[in-house]
């Protein structure tokens, strides 16, 4: 029987970070959640990670079923009260949820100022030189842009959507026919030829699932090693992939 292949990215942070980046890119008010946009958007971005087969973490499908809930008793009657003092007994259904997710960004907005601040200090006092394990260690640099691994996702979403419309025999073909490290070796020589950056979709050019879903692992590969990153300036905006040195900031 054929094993999937199979790969944990450091950019999983959890359902509250995916919900945190939905938030952010649809620009909702985190204080009054439209349950059933951001559930369907969810719903979306787990059903895009199943097909490509990557780790998928107990609590996203415990917040799926969470969501889900939520959206069914936010579609239930308002049950009726006859004293108005009785109204602030009927909690809304998405409290616990909002509160959550306060909390967890005011804990994010902590640790990415702590990782600035570091930054910052380093730039300004010398040091001894560092052991190659001190410096593996360190803070990764803040770069403007740089995508996050849900907009690489939803990118890929879009992608797999389209594929659909293949044929039947095409869709049959073996993804271990494709290998990994041959892909990989063909995204690096395609972004290389492209100095000012490669489009995310110029490197799906073949519609097939394997060949996606294989390109999508290869690019996770690369960008792990640091040998190439996506960026995207705006929200909806078209991914660029870059060599690491080919950069903007570079």
């Amino acid at each position: 029987m054929r094993r999937s292949y199979q790969v944990k990215v450091e950019g999983f942070e959890g359902p509250l970070d995916l919900l945190l980046h939905l938030i952010n890119r649809y620009e909702i008010d985190i204080h009054d959640i439209p349950v059933s946009q951001i559930t369907n958007q969810y719903m979306h971005y787990i059903q895009t990670m199943k097909e490509l087969e990557l780790d998928l973490a107990s609590e996203y499908l415990v917040m799926a079923a969470t969501l889900l809930a939520i959206k069914s008793q936010m579609l239930l009657p308002n049950p009726t009260v006859d004293d108005a003092d009785d109204e602030e007994l009927v909690e809304d259904p998405r409290e616990d949820l909002m509160r959550r997710l306060i909390e967890y960004r005011k804990y994010k907005q902590a640790a990415e100022d702590l990782k600035q601040k570091e930054l910052d200090a380093n730039r300004i006092y010398t040091r001894p030189p560092m052991s190659k394990d001190e410096f593996e260690g360190e803070a990764p640099e803040i770069r403007p842009g740089e995508a996050s691994i849900y907009d690489m996702i939803q990118a890929m979403g879009q992608l797999l959507h389209r594929s659909k419309t293949q044929t039947k025999e095409e869709t049959k073909i073996k993804r271990d026919e494709i290998p990994i490290q041959m892909r990989m070796d063909e995204i690096l020589s395609q972004v290389d030829l492209q100095k000012d950056g490669t489009p995310f979709s110029h490197l799906f050019e073949k519609k097939t699932r394997p060949h996606i879903v294989v390109t999508f692992m290869a690019l996770l590969e690369l960008m792990k090693s640091n040998d190439v990153i996506c960026i995207q300036q705006q929200h909806f905006e078209e991914l660029i992939v870059y060599k690491m040195e080919d950069a903007p900031w570079s």
